[in-house]
């Protein structure tokens, strides 16, 4: 008869298991607040004094106080006001459409976490490139400059009202300045290689993700001459190694997320011309170590996450917990 496993191992895996699954503030939380919050709590408007476009701000709250408890979502008048019904007249946002469950439950475990926001990482906050995550700058990566003097061409007002049309948002980046931004994962499966075929004509888009949706090898055809794209999403999706080669172009690029596609070492071949690539995110794709040192020997300065640190751990963990089985 087999011994039931010590609880003990038990939750040192589930911890290990949390960790895989941090809510990333510039990735996931700063999207939400972006859309849904900022043009009530942001530098133009501040409804109850309460402004949600930095982090010193949002913690210090508004006129009624704090809004945000670190580690305890409970207690935090946000995460409470972001759940309410719509008829509630305390619900935020107060206008448009509330947020989904899968937003309020990742601003929950956000703030759950420790409502980490990185001080780069500030919502809205007007600089003239694309999403402060982008900027993380390494000393060996040179950051690539937007024009001063750019002007959109007439057909890119066409094509962002054709996106428009199928749901698509393409929007400023911040107040005053040219540059957009594009999120189509919320839309995740409906969106495909056709209907992202319009984004071939903005080329002020500075921010682009893909992530979760059904665009193919064949839809990066449509994005891979964009000259000022500097983050690009494409997590989760069907992406391979041929999708890559038709990317290589996009010299501008900061930050790539390659997570859970089946991008392999010749994949990354494509990327060895990027001399702006200041982040590259590979877990759980089919690259290699070698793959990867070869990438960093011509992109010496390049920050790569591959997440085998992580995946080493589980393993040695659940090889530790067959033994106590088998005793």
């Amino acid at each position: 008869m087999k011994l039931k496993i010590p609880l003990v191992i038990v939750f040192f895996n589930a911890g290990i298991l949390a960790s895989a699954a941090d809510v990333d503030f510039a990735n996931q939380i700063k999207t939400i607040f972006d859309k849904s919050c900022i043009e009530c709590h942001g530098p133009e408007k501040q409804k109850g004094k309460l402004r949600l476009d930095s982090r010193e701000a949002a913690l210090k709250g508004g006129k009624d106080g704090p809004v945000i408890v670190p580690k305890d979502a409970t207690k935090s008048e946000l995460y409470r006001r972001i759940t309410l019904p719509k008829s509630d007249d305390d619900v935020m946002p107060n206008k448009g459409d509330l947020l989904t469950k899968a937003q309020t439950d990742l601003i929950r475990d956000w703030i759950n976490q420790g409502a980490v926001w990185p001080e780069t990482s500030s919502a809205k906050e007007g600089l003239p490139a694309a999403d402060a995550t982008l900027r993380r700058n390494t000393p060996a990566v040179p950051t690539p400059d937007l024009p001063k003097d750019f002007q959109p061409t007439p057909g890119e007002g066409k094509a962002i009202a054709k996106l428009a049309q199928s749901g698509i948002e393409v929007r400023p980046i911040a107040a005053n300045v040219p540059w957009r931004e594009a999120n189509l994962s919320l839309q995740g499966t409906n969106v495909t290689d056709s209907a992202i075929a319009p984004l071939k004509d903005i080329s002020s888009l500075v921010e682009l993700n893909l992530a979760r949706t059904k665009v193919t090898d064949a839809g990066l055809e449509s994005i891979g001459n964009l000259p000022h794209l500097q983050g690009l999403h494409l997590e989760l999706t069907a992406i391979t190694d041929a999708g890559l080669a038709k990317i290589k172009g996009l010299s501008s690029l900061v930050y790539l997320n390659l997570y859970g596609t089946a991008v392999t070492d010749a994949g990354l071949e494509h990327l060895k011309g990027m001399k702006y690539l200041h982040n590259l995110y590979l877990f759980q794709s089919k690259v290699t170590p070698q793959g990867v040192a070869n990438l960093k020997k011509d992109l010496p300065g390049l920050e790569i996450s591959t997440g085998w640190e992580l995946n080493d751990l589980l393993a040695k963990e659940k090889k530790e917990t067959e033994k106590v089985e088998k005793k």
